[in-house]
């Protein structure tokens, strides 16, 4: 009777880690591996308290190796996420194939956790066991969403992503590429560029978005290929019918910078038109993160154009663009003060036509298309189906560009009847129907101008600067005064 009495006496109790699993089964879990992974994914933190005062091991992984802090990143279970790294698991933890947990969020296509993750120190540098950076990755799993995330950080891979894109005809990636600074006009080592790509391995849908975003189609490699060429050769019937449609007027044309400005701010407003910032709300976006700037001597400068071929100015919209403001040759635009330059866009158009000889005071010119055709014209003669007129036939010595000696070449000048624009054509040189020009715009202002090789402009302290150099990716900038040389990068319409 005594001992009863005792017993009875003496309250029942359980060991604190006994207790929590019995309420991690009360809350319908199991003290288990895929239970612990299912609460990550479910962003259920909670349940994750419990699972560690249960003595659950945080550093659990799966069976193939990734962490709890992988599952989180692609579930987008953020409140999880963070609870993990309070915890202390390292943010660029390697998982499976030596994934990190930004690589698992990208893959999984999670544009929020993506840019959370950046916030939290993750590097968008790092690579798989691939060689695969997270940039690589959505290119690879189609992960549209997280481009505009990862594009800031990781600037210098934008045009490597184009061409893989390009290569694995995604489409809708290759659009969101562009719009965040890719440019179409970016070349393999061999030279081929991303429509090539595209042709070659007959992505159809790949090749109209490219042709759409002025990707030329009687660009060449250095052993004088075309997109359609490869296209041929690799059977793509289709693709080739795509790209080797007879040239329509508007490819026989020559630009003034004028309806070049006007062409590039169309495209960049209709590429934002309708768009809302990807900040989330009170959370400032970083002016050093969408802006490129001119630098001289440590100084921001406001920046002035005194001279040069390409003086368009144009204020921004919000929707279509209007017109630009076509400044005077003689009465340049004057820039804002602390003006911040970004490269929006970029042209550099090949024309359809080539110099196949010149004999005497007669050329005979050939128009791409399927099949080419040639023709035989003189000076005054107009080229057939098109406004251009033919200004002088001769043979001119020049050092074409990337090569050191000079050579005798045949000569075309085309001046547009319409446009009043004149070019020279050179036998076995890519024709141009105008010089490479970008549209930079004042990211403070909105302001646009358009800059081409060999303008020059002032700051308010009276330093010179000059284009140096308009390239598909940036403008390099020189800096007269001191010598100094400085770049632009492009960043696209939403860059």
């Amino acid at each position: 009777m005594v001992a009863v009495a005792v017993a009875a006496g003496v309250p029942s109790c359980k060991r604190p880690a006994d207790a929590a699993k019995d309420a991690l089964g009360e809350a319908g879990y199991q003290h288990t591996p895929e239970d612990w992974l299912r609460a990550v994914r479910e962003d259920n933190v909670a349940v994750l308290k419990r699972f560690l005062a249960a003595g659950f091991a945080i550093d659990t992984r799966d069976a193939g190796g990734d962490s709890a802090l992988h599952a989180a990143a692609a579930s987008g279970a953020r409140q999880a996420a963070e609870f993990l790294l309070n915890k202390g698991l390292p943010v660029d933890q390697r998982g499976a194939g030596g994934r990190t947990p930004l690589m698992a969020a990208v893959a999984a296509n999670q544009p929020k956790m993506t840019r959370w993750l950046l916030r939290q120190g993750a590097s968008p540098k790092l690579r798989d066991e691939a060689g695969y950076t997270p940039l690589m990755i959505a290119v690879r799993e189609n992960a549209v969403s997280v481009v505009g995330e990862l594009a800031t950080a990781t600037r210098d891979e934008l045009d490597t992503a184009l061409l893989a894109a390009a290569l694995e005809g995604r489409a809708e990636m290759i659009d969101a590429l562009t719009k965040y600074g890719a440019s179409v006009y970016a070349r393999m080592e061999d030279g081929r560029t991303p429509l090539m790509l595209a042709a070659q391995n007959g992505h159809d849908a790949a090749i109209k978005m490219l042709l759409d975003l002025g990707c030329g189609r009687f660009a060449t490699t250095p052993d004088g290929k075309t997109a359609a060429d490869l296209a041929q050769a690799e059977g793509h019937q289709s693709a080739v019918a795509l790209i080797t449609a007879k040239p329509v007027a508007d490819e026989l044309v020559l630009e003034t910078p004028e309806a070049l400005a006007r062409e590039m701010a169309t495209a960049v407003d209709a590429s934002v038109a309708g768009e809302t910032a990807i900040a989330e709300p009170n959370e400032p976006i970083d002016p050093a993160a969408v802006s490129g700037e001119i630098i001289a001597a440590g100084r921001r400068e406001p920046v002035t154009p005194i001279e040069g071929r390409t003086l368009a100015a144009t204020a921004k919209t919000h929707g279509p663009a209007t017109a630009p403001a076509v400044t005077n040759p003689d009465q340049p635009a004057q820039a804002p003060v602390g003006v911040n330059l970004v490269m929006r866009q970029y042209r550099q158009r090949e024309i359809p036509l080539s110099v196949r000889s010149v004999d005497g005071e007669t050329a005979t010119l050939r128009v791409a298309g399927a099949p080419p055709t040639e023709y035989q014209v003189r000076r005054g003669s107009a080229v057939p189906g098109s406004r251009l007129v033919v200004v002088a036939v001769r043979h001119k010595t020049v050092t074409p560009k990337d090569e050191s000696e000079p050579r005798e070449l045949a000569v075309v000048e085309l001046k547009d009847a319409a446009t009043g624009a004149s070019r020279e054509i050179l036998s076995g040189v890519p024709s141009g129907a105008h010089d490479p020009v970008a549209l930079v715009e004042d990211a403070r202002t909105g302001r646009r101008y358009t800059a081409a090789p060999g303008q020059r402009f002032a700051d308010s302290a009276g330093n010179t600067y000059r284009v140096a150099d308009v390239r598909p990716n940036q403008i390099v900038v020189e800096d007269l005064t001191s010598g100094s040389v400085q770049t632009l990068p492009l960043r696209g319409p939403r860059g």
